[in-house]
């Protein structure tokens, strides 16, 4: 009878040091998990921080920015913008040109003339086009994006301060 209720205690001493063991194991692959989770977390913020320092990322914010006002704006039903013909259509080309020369300088940086340029265009052109350029606030946002884009310059190394 001894024999029988050592044992019982035995295997509850031990299932209780496995469960302890198996919470502890479990604490620490969490704290690791969050480790390489702030790491991860870390990186994509100096990757991002680089990109954005790499290209003209706020130019092309306000350009799309300005693009998609000017689309919204310009969502009409579809019979409405076929039986309007180009006057409708022109609405979704001008915006949509808009938030492809927003989006094409963040790619290709060395083109942030070209599309600087023409993104601006669109945006004034979408004034007469659809509906007051977005009510004006497309249009001001795709002109300040087009000249931000256009105005953008790679940031220089620092010089080193010679020491004598």
């Amino acid at each position: 009878m001894l024999s029988r209720a050592s044992t019982a205690d035995d295997r509850s001493g031990t299932d209780r040091v496995r469960a302890a063991h198996e919470r502890s194991g479990t604490e620490r692959s969490e704290a690791a998990h969050e480790r390489s989770g702030t790491r991860r977390a870390k990186a994509a913020h100096v990757w991002f921080r680089a990109f954005r320092r790499t290209r003209p990322f706020w130019g092309g914010v306000w350009l799309v920015a300005g693009g998609w006002t000017v689309l919204k704006f310009s969502l009409s039903s579809l019979q409405l913008v076929v039986s309007t013909g180009f006057g409708g259509v022109a609405g979704y080309l001008v915006g949509g040109g808009m938030i492809l020369c927003g989006l094409i300088p963040l790619a290709l940086p060395s083109q942030r003339y070209t599309f600087g340029l023409i993104g601006a265009v669109l945006a004034v052109v979408s004034l007469v086009v659809s509906n007051l350029g977005g009510f004006l606030l497309g249009m001001a946002l795709g002109v300040l994006g087009g000249s931000m884009t256009v105005g953008w310059g790679a940031k220089r190394p620092r010089r080193r301060a010679v020491g004598g």
